[in-house]
């Protein structure tokens, strides 16, 4: 099998998708544009062959380096990068050198917040009202039938990048005179918790592995007001989530793909759709996964792929939690003194890349425990100030 994988140095930790590729058989074909005595070396050890592109933007020069791959090894069976951002581009190249996996004609819907609220809703998803903008009297339409406070937010936007909350007519002001030159979406505000429906499918569509997490606030939050963040997994998933979940699942035709779904939880069996991602949870939520259920999802992912079966036997061992510290907050304990009361449950400490800063903090405590009242103690260890 022939698998193109566009940026398999970033981020860091998904190499391991590449490796277990290269173990499971495949040619495993690296596209980017970081030259390639940069790469990390176990980057390098997991490919098969690597191609420098100048730019990664350049659609043109992402054609040449699979048209090369396609002449040396033969047809280009699966192309992928596992990361939000690629997707449309990853959908062309798949559309140009005919690759099974989303096409062009149906990534509106996972990358389009608006188009997504059509499938939520034929799941039977309740949804946030709302819908995309150009003016501000549009936007004045919309919070006549909702009120304030409302979120704006790209509509194919990544992650919480500019992302707004409007608390009144002067935030609206300030909003159009300084938006970003792309449709926006813009929302009633939905007061509830956050928490996600996360796992893989196989080609056929049927989950080979599912869980949830929880989290102690929005990313839009997060980013917008600086705060440290947490999320942990749930042992036991709702009942109601997971039927919801599973139902998206399907209205969504997720077929190979991992899938990372958010909702809010308005009340007991409650939710509201929030917006789906077919790609892994961000962060370090596949090393979550694992730790969670002692599986290696990174292998199971590559064995979908080549020999069509992930080969997973699990069972929710642990809740696991992510924990963030940022830099600038006056936290009471030290981190020799977290190690030292908790080290018997941490798992990994996260140095946080630049670019991954604003959201999963500075500093990263992966923990997990069977019981949630001890990942409840050591967040708030971890998380209070003097």
């Amino acid at each position: 099998m022939n698998v193109v994988y566009l940026s398999p140095h970033f981020p860091p930790q998904y190499h391991q998708f590449c490796r277990h590729l290269k173990e499971a058989g495949a040619n495993v074909l690296g596209i980017a544009d970081a030259p390639y005595d940069q790469l990390a070396p176990e980057v390098r050890h997991a490919l098969t062959e690597y191609y420098r592109v100048d730019d990664m933007h350049s659609y043109d020069q992402l054609v040449r380096a699979c048209g090369y791959f396609t002449h040396r090894y033969g047809k280009l069976e699966r192309l992928d990068s596992l990361n939000e951002y690629w997707l449309e581009t990853e959908a062309r190249l798949r559309d140009d050198f005919n690759i099974f996996g989303v096409r062009g004609g149906t990534i509106g819907h996972i990358r389009r917040k608006s188009m997504m609220k059509e499938k939520f809703r034929a799941a039977g998803a309740a949804v946030a009202p709302g819908r995309v903008v150009h003016t501000r009297d549009e936007a004045r339409a919309l919070i006549a039938e909702t009120g304030y406070p409302v979120v704006a937010k790209p509509d194919a936007g990544v992650g919480a990048l500019n992302t707004y909350r409007l608390d009144n007519d002067l935030d609206l002001a300030a909003f159009f005179q300084d938006k970003p030159p792309v449709p926006y979406i813009m929302e009633g505000f939905v007061h509830g918790g956050i928490c996600s429906f996360d796992g893989l499918t196989d080609r056929e569509g049927r989950i080979v592995f599912y869980t949830a997490h929880v989290y102690s606030q929005g990313i839009m939050e997060t980013v917008n007001e600086a705060r440290h963040v947490s999320y942990h997994s749930l042992r036991v998933v709702p009942p109601a989530l997971e039927s919801l979940g599973r139902r998206c699942v399907q209205i969504f035709d997720v077929r190979e793909r991992f899938f990372h779904m958010e909702f809010f939880q308005t009340g007991p069996e409650q939710y509201v759709a929030l917006e789906v991602n077919m790609r892994p949870p961000g962060g370090y939520t596949t090393d979550m996964f694992n730790y969670a259920c002692d599986i290696d999802i990174y292998r199971a992912w590559a064995h979908l792929l080549v020999n069509g079966d992930a080969g997973l036997n699990y069972t929710r061992k642990y809740h696991c939690c992510y924990a963030s510290r940022k830099h600038g907050i006056p936290y009471r304990f030290g981190h020799e003194e977290v190690l030292r009361r908790y080290g018997d449950s941490i798992v990994q400490v996260a140095s946080v890349p630049g670019v991954f800063s604003s959201a999963l903090g500075d500093i990263g405590y992966i923990f997990r425990s069977p019981e949630i009242a001890r990942i409840e103690e050591i967040t708030a260890f971890i998380h209070e100030t003097k």
